[in-house]
């Protein structure tokens, strides 16, 4: 993950001014919040600056997957060959569901929050989505995790820790 936000960083800082760069990354599945730390610090901005970019970033699309993510994963289903990758990242999600099962609020909130690869605010938000757990269940945790996850990338790539 770190090669691919740094390669976004590389690529788009050159074009583009760093704020939206880590606003991008922020943005996308599997970099998340934590590409966008990594982005931030890569090209220069100030702590404050790219945790508020970035955690805006990460939490943008999440009422979108909450909200669709049924819809569109059952209208792709049918078509050839993104109907498999939709079955292989419902599987992918809902085999990383077993620590949501058990405490809702404070499962979801760890998975999000805890930077492992395969976890992250998308993720969380898809597997709630599958578990049938209700949207104003889900946003609060969610939030709270980026939030935690955040901050432990901040304090790595900007040397507190």
């Amino acid at each position: 993950m770190d090669s691919i936000a740094i390669w976004f960083g590389e690529s788009l800082g050159q074009y583009i001014p760093a704020e939206l760069v880590t606003f991008i990354v922020s943005l996308l599945p599997v970099l998340e919040c934590r590409g966008g730390i990594i982005v931030g610090r890569l090209l220069g901005l100030p702590l404050a600056e790219t945790v508020f970019i970035s955690v805006i970033g990460n939490i943008l699309p999440i009422p979108f997957i909450l909200l669709f993510i049924k819809k569109i994963f059952k209208w792709l289903k049918p078509t050839k060959y993104i109907g498999k990758a939709v079955c292989k990242i419902e599987e992918h999600a809902m085999k990383k569901s077993d620590a949501l099962k058990k405490g809702e609020f404070l499962g979801l909130m760890l998975f999000v929050g805890v930077p492992l690869p395969g976890t992250g605010a998308w993720t969380g938000a898809m597997i709630s989505t599958l578990l049938g757990i209700r949207i104003k269940k889900a946003i609060l945790p969610i939030f709270l995790g980026v939030i935690m996850a955040t901050v432990i990338i901040s304090l790595i790539m900007y040397g507190i820790l």
